[in-house]
């Protein structure tokens, strides 16, 4: 098939300058680490008035752009299939304030935009088949008579510092944890409504709390309930990826809660543990325990690392929930959210070099609940697009990269590459068919503010049992400046 034979082409090629893509672009404001997350490394300092904390603010500018194109093997569309090659963009970027500090509180806003040029997009009547370019425009909105382009608020939140260490925040924010993530990937941040917690008093641990009435996905313009989904207007409400079909407006409402607590600790000389919690109150709840010890080996370190993740039912239904798309057929309890996942991975870091051999087992119960773009493989088997907890669904990777600028041979350019045999299960119709990856970024940092990436997925699918052939090669372009 052709694409194993680039596959093939391409992996060997690659595996030989292969790269951690954590090169970042550091500017004199932020700095934007590998995984899209900015960090600010300039904050307005404390003042004495009310009128300066608004006066002495700052205002943190970006750019940026996306492209994507999604190539299927096989297109589906004309006989009633989800099948069609597509392609979309985003042209805009985000404006975001931070007020100074005074007497301990402080504010943030954030405005986001996201434009969509015309050669480049799908027709109106074709939207529905956009895969990754998706979240540049809202779905939900172009099917309501609107138009292509959102602009919304992404954070607007309250903070307030208790203590040097621990701080306290209220409104619109993103949170980072094993569970939820902003997951910055394209135009508009996945955010969340509510209170947040962050505290680092005690030595060498870090915990974080939260309490969350909504959630905003990044193709959204309002908040949506945190979990339901509204399959008689199917964008409205939840529609993450991987969000849980069954677990409808009308059977759990659209009130719902997320209670999220995590606690990671470093007293132990080369341990980092947590342990995290995620609940959403009367449907389902989830405890994961993970651990990664870094082994000095002469000059390389050996960081071997496992993650145990814990789904339990709280909703006792009498109808299907195991599986995410709905389709129940050899799920052990199609009426249970009971699962687990275990995942281990052990990275080889040298210099610039950064190898990881990975693997994840889910158990033959029901997929795991996680729409909050936290992945629960993430960091250890997926690759990019992939969705592989469903029951029953062994993963392999093997993850090579290579920093060109921390090896000092090309400033700002690193690549990495992934290898990932996703394993599911052949006799669940409604799981996908087996499939081989191969995902390749390539960054390049221009100047001193500005970066552009360039990713890659093929995907190879092995279809049986009748399920659909969902190979297709993916090409992304992206460009960030920020001022």
């Amino acid at each position: 098939m052709k694409n194993m034979i680039k596959l093939a082409a391409g992996t060997a090629a690659l595996l030989l300058m292969a790269t951690s893509a954590q090169a970042t672009l550091k500017t004199d404001k932020v700095t934007l680490k590998g995984n899209m997350q900015v960090k600010y490394n300039k904050l307005p300092a404390p003042v004495d008035s009310l009128k300066e904390a608004f006066t002495e603010g700052m205002f943190y500018g970006r750019f940026r752009t996306n492209f994507f194109f999604w190539d299927w093997d096989v297109e589906n569309y004309a006989t009633g299939g989800k099948q069609k090659d597509n392609k979309n963009n985003g042209v805009g970027g985000s404006l975001i304030y931070k007020s100074a500090p005074f007497k301990g509180f402080s504010g943030t806003v954030g405005l986001y935009t996201s434009q969509n040029l015309d050669f480049f997009r799908m027709d109106k009547q074709d939207a529905k088949y956009a895969k990754s370019g998706k979240d540049t425009f809202s779905r939900y909105n172009l099917s309501t008579g609107g138009h292509y382009g959102i602009t919304d608020l992404g954070q607007a939140y309250l903070q307030y510092d208790a203590t040097k260490k621990t701080t306290v925040k209220v409104g619109r924010q993103m949170f980072e944890t094993v569970f939820t993530k902003s997951n910055d990937t394209k135009m508009i941040p996945n955010t969340f409504d509510g209170v947040t917690v962050v505290s680092k008093d005690l030595p060498k641990t870090t915990v974080k709390l939260a309490y969350f009435t909504k959630q905003k996905l990044r193709d959204h313009t309002n908040a949506h309930d945190v979990l339901a989904f509204d399959p008689n207007n199917k964008w409205n409400q939840n529609d993450d990826s991987a969000i849980n079909k069954n677990l409808t407006v009308a059977r759990i409402g659209q009130d719902n809660k997320l209670i999220v607590g995590t606690v990671t600790n470093k007293s132990v000389k080369n341990l980092k543990a947590s342990i995290g919690y995620a609940t959403v109150p009367g449907v389902v709840s989830n405890i994961t325990l993970e651990a990664h010890y870094t082994i000095p080996v002469g000059s390389m370190k050996v960081v071997p690392g496992v993650r145990y993740m814990m789904q339990y039912d709280s909703l006792g239904a009498n109808y299907g929930v195991a599986n995410l798309k709905g389709n129940q057929t050899n799920y052990t309890n199609p009426n249970s959210l009971d699962s687990n996942l275990l995942a281990a991975r052990i990275d080889f870091k040298q210099g610039a070099f950064l190898g990881r051999l990975g693997y994840s087992k889910i158990a033959d119960k029901a997929d795991i609940v996680a729409p909050w773009r936290g992945f629960p493989t993430g960091g250890f088997t997926r690759a990019m697009a992939q969705y592989n907890w469903y029951a029953n669904t062994k993963t392999y990777m093997l993850r090579l990269g290579y920093d060109f600028g921390k090896a000092k041979i090309l400033p700002g350019f690193s690549v990495m590459a992934r290898y990932a045999i996703q394993d599911f299960d052949d006799t669940k119709p409604g799981v996908q068919a087996d499939t081989n990856i191969f995902h390749m970024d390539v960054r390049q940092n221009i100047g001193h503010s500005s970066e552009l990436k360039f990713r890659l997925g093929m995907v190879d699918a092995k279809p049986t049992n009748g399920k659909t052939d969902v190979s297709y090669n993916e090409y992304r372009l992206e460009y960030n400046y920020f001022f």
